[in-house]
């Protein structure tokens, strides 16, 4: 999905990208993947690491559909266990436990907490919906019907005492512990799952590992899919409108919730997706972050969803809704959505006053679900399918139907071995255990970090800043700018030898990839009209912009942080300056 939504066209003098112009020439490769959300990220990485010739397409940029959308969770899926979805938590345990280790720098521990208002309650009503995956009246789970679940959650997460298990307080020592909560609640139950400080980073720190693993590795972000013929599949530059094919043997659909449109765009009408839309507000609440104590709070509000409230970056993260979808429409946080987020906030910390004004960000996607006909949206399976076409003349057309984030790694695994048995090649290496990005030499302890941070980038605020967007690839991304001028950009938080870098390593083409997906600017509400124009204006001699390609770029990007976004930014301050 791009990100940009609906930005004129603006010519350019810009030469076609050296990336785009070897793709067109060669004409040829193994494979195409479509879609470069984090399931078509990590199955291009395990084909690369296979030794396969592989090329990523993406209408957008890398990482900026449902993947951008995510609660920032990587989790097992408790309430999984109560669809009967016992491969998927095992599963997605195993990969929980698995990315801790191997993607320390993005994915970290998340103590969570449970509030609970009865013993037994939902005794009786649990087994109907196991039974029959419709929500039916909503009903409260209690304490002991709770106290079930995360016992067997714990048997899944055996893994060498990578999280602890869970544990359960009465009324005042939960109290105790969490003051601002509901005096109304009996128990808490507490466990740990994790969470994903930067998708968007992690996802690209994937992608550069794969081109890094195999030269026949090929992404491009902005490169469309257009169709599927005797020449093989046509692709559109969707910055210069050019079309060209490329041959493959493989075709791989992995564009998430508009899969059916993508089949569509190359011959084929299905109807796999079935889509819902969640959505998240993020808030500038120092109150609530205190009450937090550092946990997600994770609960059943009265109507049957299981919501989020979290810290994250300073901000809290409230999330999220579970709504039918439809692809073809923009997902935007409604109005309606963020009462609801305000009613389940009063409803944990009855104390704590919120409102409009402390919103600095919302965001809202399209999960990449099946097609559910009447199932409850809770109720519908957060597993993965593979879908197999094969023309007479055309290559094979593999759809992905389903898929989550915490599963991405074993999904690409289990994706590539289709495509391998396809291409009759042998799996020559697995991604288990493998390091990603920056993950690799990751310091373990603060003070091995103060080591690290000293011998590398530095000590200062900047070092800092650096070693959290990047892990240990900080080191790389010091050195390239110690090797250049230098200037701040928006203070010390990015400066012109990191956008340099990011223009010619992580292929940013625009200002809003920096502001939604390089870096945390958006999120965390620090992206004003002065920030967008300062980077439109750092960008410019970069990527041979005029003033009036600045300017679309700087009305566009704040078009999006105001109409996706909510974010508010008045006019004079888009015209100043």
């Amino acid at each position: 999905m791009d990100d940009r939504g609906d930005m004129m066209s603006v010519e350019t003098n810009r030469d076609e990208r050296p990336g785009i112009r070897a793709v067109r020439e060669s004409g040829r490769t193994s494979v195409v993947i479509i879609g470069a959300g984090i399931n078509g990220i990590s199955t291009f990485r395990d084909l690369a690491m296979q030794g396969v010739d592989v090329l990523l397409v993406e209408r957008g940029d890398f990482a900026s559909g449902a993947t951008a959308a995510s609660s920032h969770m990587i989790h097992g899926g408790i309430r999984y266990l109560e669809n009967g979805e016992f491969r998927l938590v095992k599963e997605s345990v195993q990969e929980r436990n698995g990315l801790l280790k191997i993607a320390p720098h993005y994915v970290k521990p998340l103590q969570t907490t449970i509030p609970i208002y009865s013993t037994f309650s939902g005794i009786l009503s649990a087994p109907l919906r196991f039974l029959t995956h419709k929500s039916g009246k909503p009903g409260e789970r209690g304490a002991l019907l709770i106290k079930i679940g995360l016992t067997l959650y714990d048997t899944f997460s055996r893994d060498g005492g990578t999280v602890p298990r869970h544990r359960f307080v009465g009324r005042k020592k939960s109290m105790e512990q969490l003051p601002r909560l509901d005096e109304d609640v009996k128990y808490t139950a507490t466990y740990y799952d994790a969470s994903i400080h930067d998708p968007e980073r992690l996802a690209l720190d994937v992608l550069r590992d794969g081109e890094a693993a195999h030269e026949g590795a090929h992404a491009l972000n902005y490169v469309e899919a257009v169709g599927l013929d005797d020449q093989g599949l046509r692709l559109r530059d969707t910055e210069t409108g050019s079309e060209f094919h490329v041959q493959a043997d493989v075709v791989v659909n992995a564009s998430g919730p508009w899969t059916d449109l993508t089949n569509a765009s190359l011959g084929t009408d299905t109807s796999f997706m079935g889509g819902t839309k969640g959505s998240h507000i993020v808030l500038d609440h120092p109150e609530l972050l205190e009450a937090t104590a550092g946990r997600e709070i994770f609960f059943e509000h009265s109507d049957g969803r299981i919501v989020l409230i979290y810290p994250l970056k300073g901000r809290v993260l409230v999330g999220t809704t579970d709504l039918d979808a439809d692809p073809r429409e923009p997902a935007r946080c409604t109005e309606e959505e963020v009462q609801y987020f305000f009613d389940l906030i009063r409803h944990v910390f009855p104390t704590i006053e919120v409102n409009h004004s402390d919103i600095v960000y919302r965001y809202s996607g399209i999960r990449p679900l099946p097609h559910h006909d009447d199932t409850a949206p809770g109720f519908v399976s957060r597993d993965y399918r593979i879908e197999r076409r094969k023309d007479e003349a055309l290559p094979a057309v593999f759809s992905l139907v389903g898929g989550k984030w915490t599963t991405f790694r074993a999904l690409g695994e289990n994706l590539a071995d289709h495509v391998l048995e396809e291409l009759q090649r042998p799996r020559v290496t697995s991604t288990v255990g493998v390091r990603i990005g920056g993950g690799n030499g990751y310091p373990k302890t603060p003070r091995r970090k103060l080591e690290w941070l000293r011998e590398n980038v530095g000590e200062g605020e900047r070092g800092q800043v650096l070693f959290t967007r990047y892990g240990t690839r900080a080191a790389d991304v010091a050195a390239f700018i110690r090797d250049g001028e230098d200037a701040p950009v928006v203070g010390a938080v990015l400066s012109t030898r990191e956008l340099t870098w990011m223009v010619e390593n992580e292929q940013v083409r625009h200002v809003s990839d920096v502001v939604f997906r390089r870096t945390s600017l958006a999120f965390t509400g620090d992206a004003d009209a002065a920030t967008v124009r300062s980077i439109a204006q750092a960008l410019a001699p970069i990527l041979g912009w005029d003033t009036e390609r600045s300017d679309a770029e700087i009305s566009d990007t704040i078009t999006q942080l105001r109409e996706a976004h909510g974010v508010q930014i008045e006019p004079a301050a888009v015209d100043a300056g």
